[in-house]
């Protein structure tokens, strides 16, 4: 607002002396609303110039700047390709915020296209579900007996003989007996081994690539020491139900066709004791093929669970399905009939993970290390009996 001086009041408010004989006070009541009103008049119009500027040209000139701005080549050459990428990332990341609601002049820097068109193509999307295969466990550890140990081993007091008593006749001497004792040691056996990992990966996924090595060594110790229960040789590893050498076998009739005779025959082998405690062990190749096995007046062997969290059966004994036992073949033995709880497992140590920075630190490696002390052996080697498929 401009300040207003006095040679302009004196200029834009004349005082009208119409003649000495009038009152002096009246003619300077009067000058002072004159001036007060055209004072009054100017400002307003001053206020109204400054509060309602031309904003049509204004809006214009804006959205000229702003279209300007969004071209992929707004600002520069338009043969500068870093010009270009930038319009491009501005693009994306409108697009990121508002979806398809983002400015048209915004998606215009943003294409999906192929090479050959010269386009850009948009940043792939890293998904946090991870594609893993199945890892099949033989489910020893769930009908065995386990127990935790504080040492490397574990042995277990055994009668090997009983005692030898005599039908005696009147004033007759009774006979000596001796009983005999022995041990069954079950070793804790090692199983070990480290994985060697970028830091960039780690710390590029947040985590997620330690989780799933994590993961990957609990599914493969699972499974060894799964494969170990059934198969193990018991030098470095647990002794395995298949490789006890004190496990008797019934014979099947033929190298590679399963009967249900021998089946029956194997099962009534066992003691009544052992036998009412006694499961069947199997793989799914081989459960297939006595599903389709009958008795002699038609009824399958295999008998389906009727009720929620009871087991299938044959011959009214429930049925384990292990993977790694092994096909029915010539000289083989597919089918395993015992009461696992005279299997032992002993867990000294659960798996150990240690994470090593340091180590490889020059290289940009981060080794983690896995360990796992358990052991396992069969304890009375007379609860169980194999099925011997006959040699060809």
């Amino acid at each position: 607002m401009k300040h207003l001086t006095k040679e302009a009041l004196r200029g834009s408010v004349a005082i009208d002396r119409k003649g000495d004989d009038e009152d002096p006070v009246n003619l300077v009541t009067k000058a002072l609303d004159d001036l007060t009103k055209s004072v009054d008049e100017r400002l307003k119009k001053v206020e109204e110039k400054a509060a309602a500027p031309d904003l049509t040209k204004l809006e214009d000139r804006l959205k000229a700047v702003e279209t300007k701005a969004n071209r992929p080549a707004g600002s520069g050459n338009a043969d500068d390709p870093t010009e270009e990428a930038k319009a491009e990332k501005k693009a994306f990341g409108t697009y990121l915020r508002h979806g398809q609601q983002a400015p048209t002049e915004e998606l215009k820097a943003l294409t999906v296209s192929n090479d050959e068109q010269g386009g850009y193509l948009a940043p792939a999307e890293m998904s946090t579900e991870f594609i893993r295969d199945l890892v099949e466990y033989s489910p020893v550890r769930s009908v065995a007996s386990v127990r935790n140990i504080a040492a490397p081993s574990v042995k277990y007091p055994k009668r090997t003989a009983g005692t030898n008593a005599q039908w005696e006749g009147e004033a007759e001497d009774s006979e000596e007996s001796t009983v005999t004792f022995g041990q069954v040691e079950v070793p804790a056996r090692k199983l070990m081994t480290f994985v060697d990992i970028s830091n960039e990966l780690l710390s590029d996924s947040g985590g997620t690539a330690e989780q799933e090595v994590r993961l990957a060594l609990a599914e493969d110790f699972g499974k060894k020491e799964s494969t170990a229960f059934v198969n193990g040789d018991g030098v470095k590893q647990p002794e395995g139900l298949m490789t006890n050498a004190d496990i008797s076998n019934t014979i099947n009739g033929h190298a590679t066709v399963l009967a249900a005779d021998p089946l029956i025959t194997l099962m009534y082998a066992q003691p009544a004791m052992y036998r009412n405690a006694g499961s069947w062990m199997m793989n799914g190749t081989t459960l297939a093929t006595v599903r389709k096995l009958k008795d002699g007046n038609g009824n399958y062997l295999w008998q389906p669970s009727f009720q929620a969290g009871q087991p299938e059966t044959i011959l009214g004994r429930p049925v384990i399905e292990a993977v790694d036992m092994p096909d029915i073949a010539s000289g083989t033995f597919p089918i395993l009939f015992g009461d696992f709880s005279a299997y032992r497992i002993v867990d000294r140590l659960a798996m150990s993970i240690l994470v090593n920075p340091y180590l490889l630190a020059t290289k940009g490696l981060t080794r983690i290390h896995a360990t796992r002390r358990v052991g396992g052996r069969v304890l009375q080697a007379a609860r169980f009996r194999k099925l011997k498929m006959a040699a060809s």
